[in-house]
């Protein structure tokens, strides 16, 4: 059975084998035709079959399903060949290493860093050295904000600390031929210090809050730096019909002396100065700037009287002054006011778009606002919403405000030495508080003032809202420009990227040809360039709304980025840069009229500036020099001689991109500020030159119209 039961197995296994044997074969002669033809090809064309070589061995690269083909020549990518040759671009890279500010400088050989190379400079020595830490920019005087008007308010506020203690209610100034002098009437430098407190930083009484509270000035510093950057510089100190005076010339102690006095005069502090040409450069004082200033002072220190020259500042009603000065009649409703203890402010509306304020810590002005500023702004709005039981929005309640705010802080922290801004963030509370209370106060008081605030309000609301409506049909056209707005060659930095972006610029040039020699010369950095297609339209008198019907106006605003907001904005200056011809001119008003009657704030708060190139290029083989000015070709034709030749550049795009750089670089750029001496003459201005009273217009210029032998060709 057991034999049977095998040989059946067997035979069962025998019995399924064929069908194996079968697959077997048939793949075997399909491998064997594979391999005799693929033995076939390759006795042909010598050639391994894709996945098969010569010997039938199976490659692995053979899994992709085509070989690359090799192009024919015909097929081939043309070589490149770069737009310039060798030799060009040689050239303009010696073009460009030759205006290099540090080409010219004598090449030294680096010495040994050794013990012997540490140098120590005396405090007065640094601030020469250093002045910008100090005093901000240097300047000629054309700016308000240069050095040599910086000078004059650190003495100034040494006379106002006094009077804030309490000490002496007038103060002196003379301002003549460069030379300042400043008395006040205080209680005088200690006689045994007078040398120390001028000369020796982080000496003085700012220090000590019993002496003084709310002090104005750079803590200690300022005197030092008057001191140090002064050519000439005298103090003299009475007490008690004693006196000590000292004379420095930049910053060396040149004589000192104490005795009593033979006539006795009042208590206080005399100084004068006359600023260094070997730091400032040929400069001079405009008075505009300095009266502006003592008019601030007056403002902000009431039973104070300041005499310049002869004539007398003094105020009465603080910031309520200030804003009556600044616009006149042109309010919707009285001037209102408060004045607390530390803290006061005035305020009022207008029709004018935006935002004006007149910030002020101590008596300091900060331009650039501050915390102060903000938590106004943030009181305000509470107090306005309190009283009239609403819930209306920033933008509504602010439009057309105009304000001054006054904030006395025991400790002042100021973002920069020159004190443009306040970083205190524990007063924030006090004065929303404050604001809110003084603001809901004045309004019970003053009905009527109180309904035509709130008629402004609901029409800032109305306005709004059909604003909303223009820009929701303009949606589409913003989106495609907040990628791309086609006039705008934008640089790398803006204002939000801190302190890379505090040099920012936007050049508004006019047409192609200037914008392209522009584009070529810039520092793409920080340098954007916006391109006019020529004038754009007057909008004196036009609304809001009007700006996004104007499609190159509308680009503009979406390029500085203060659709929203001036906050917003995305650039440190507004450089206006025209061609210096009648039309360059009127396109120039045309630009300032839309800023002044939109943005006013951009302009007041010094954002707007007008780029100034050379009039004339005056050369011989030797030396180019640049002018400004016909003075200033007159004497560089009479330094050059007789064979110079003298070109006028009327055109941006007449002057040459290598050429061009040097008059927008930060070392050489020569910016003029657009400057308001008061608000209220906005108004008057834009009514006369961009209204509708065209023959008034016609008149003035014909009365004022030059002759061909007054005009200098």
């Amino acid at each position: 059975m057991g034999g049977i039961k095998k040989e059946n197995g067997e035979k069962a296994v025998k019995a399924a084998a064929p069908k194996k044997t079968a697959v077997k074969t048939a793949a075997a002669k399909t491998a064997a035709k594979t391999t005799a033809a693929a033995k076939t090809v390759a006795a042909k064309t010598k050639k391994p079959v894709a996945g098969i070589d010569e010997n039938g061995t199976f490659r692995a690269w053979d899994n992709a399903k085509t070989k690359a083909k090799t192009k024919p020549a015909a097929e081939k990518e043309k070589a490149f060949v770069p737009g310039t040759t060798a030799a060009e671009a040689a050239k303009k890279l010696a073009a460009a290493k030759a205006i290099d500010p540090n080409a010219n400088a004598p090449v030294k050989k680096a010495a040994d860093y050794g013990d012997d190379q540490i140098k120590h400079l005396d405090a007065l020595e640094h601030i020469r050295l250093r002045s910008g830490m100090y005093i901000g920019r240097l300047g000629d005087g054309s700016n308000q904000n240069d050095g040599i008007y910086v000078l004059v308010k650190e003495v100034i506020d040494n006379s106002i600390d006094e009077f804030i203690m309490g000490h002496g209610n007038r103060i002196d100034v003379e301002i003549k031929e460069n030379r300042v002098k400043v008395r006040d009437y205080g209680r005088g430098i200690p006689l045994g210090k007078v040398v120390e407190c001028v000369s020796q930083i982080n000496t003085g009484a700012k220090y000590n809050d019993d002496v003084f509270q709310f002090s104005v000035g750079m803590n200690g510093v300022g005197t030092k730096a008057v001191n140090a950057l002064s050519s000439y510089f005298r103090v003299v100190s009475i007490r008690d019909g004693k006196c000590t005076e000292a004379v420095f010339e930049r910053g060396k102690l040149k004589s000192n002396k104490s005795g009593v006095m033979k006539n006795p005069q009042p208590d206080g502090t005399y100084f004068e100065f006359v600023p260094d040409v070997e730091i400032f450069g040929k400069y001079s004082f405009n008075m505009e700037f300095v009266e502006k200033r003592i008019w601030n002072y007056a403002y902000l220190n009431t039973g104070l009287t300041l005499r310049l020259n002869g004539q007398n500042f003094v105020s009465q009603n603080g910031l309520l002054d200030l804003l009556q000065k600044e616009l006149e009649s042109d309010t919707l409703y009285d001037i209102g006011s408060y004045t607390g203890a530390h803290l006061q402010f005035a305020f009022t509306h207008t029709n004018a778009y935006g935002e004006n304020y007149f910030s002020f810590v101590n008596g300091q002005y900060t331009s650039d606002g501050g915390t102060h500023l903000n938590a106004f702004k943030e009181g305000f709005l509470k107090g306005v919403n309190d009283f009239f039981h609403a819930n209306y929005k920033s933008e509504d309640v602010r439009d057309g405000i105009t304000a001054a705010i006054l904030a006395k802080v025991k400790d002042p922290v100021f973002e920069s030495q020159t004190k443009n801004k306040l970083g205190n963030t524990d007063i924030r509370q006090w004065i929303i508080s404050e604001t809110q209370s003084g603001l809901d106060d004045w309004l019970h008081k003053n009905p009527k003032a109180a309904q035509r605030l709130q008629e402004k309000i609901q029409h800032n609301e109305k306005m709004r809202t059909e604003l909303a409506s223009v820009k929701k049909q303009m949606k589409e056209a913003a989106k495609k420009m907040s990628i791309r707005i086609p006039k705008l060659d934008d640089c790398r930095y803006h204002l939000e990227d801190g302190p890379k972006g505090e040099n920012s610029m936007v050049f508004i040039t006019e047409g192609q040809s200037a914008s392209g020699v522009m584009t070529h010369s810039r520092n793409a950095d920080y340098q954007a360039i916006f391109s006019l297609r020529g004038k754009p339209e007057n909008m004196y008198g036009k609304k809001q709304t009007d700006i996004y019907k104007n499609d190159e106006l509308h680009q503009l605003m979406m390029a500085l980025g203060i659709e929203n907001s001036v906050e917003n904005l995305r650039y440190s200056k507004i450089v206006i840069a025209t061609d210096a011809d009648n039309d360059g001119f009127h396109i120039r008003n045309l630009v300032l009229t839309f800023f002044l009657g939109y943005f006013e704030e951009l302009v007041t708060s010094g954002r707007v500036y007008i780029l100034e190139t050379p009039l004339f290029r005056v050369r011989n083989k030797k030396e180019n020099i640049y002018c400004y000015s016909e003075d200033e070709r007159d004497k560089a034709q009479a330094k050059l001689g007789k064979s110079c030749e003298t070109s006028r550049f009327k055109g941006l795009g007449e002057i040459n991109p290598s050429e061009f750089r040097q008059f927008i670089s930060p070392e050489s750029i020569h910016l003029t500020p657009v400057e308001i001496s008061q608000l209220k003459i906005i108004p008057q201005l834009l009514s006369f030159y961009m209204g509708k009273n065209t023959p008034e217009r016609r008149k003035f210029i014909e009365n004022n119209l030059l002759t061909n032998s007054e005009i200098d060709a």
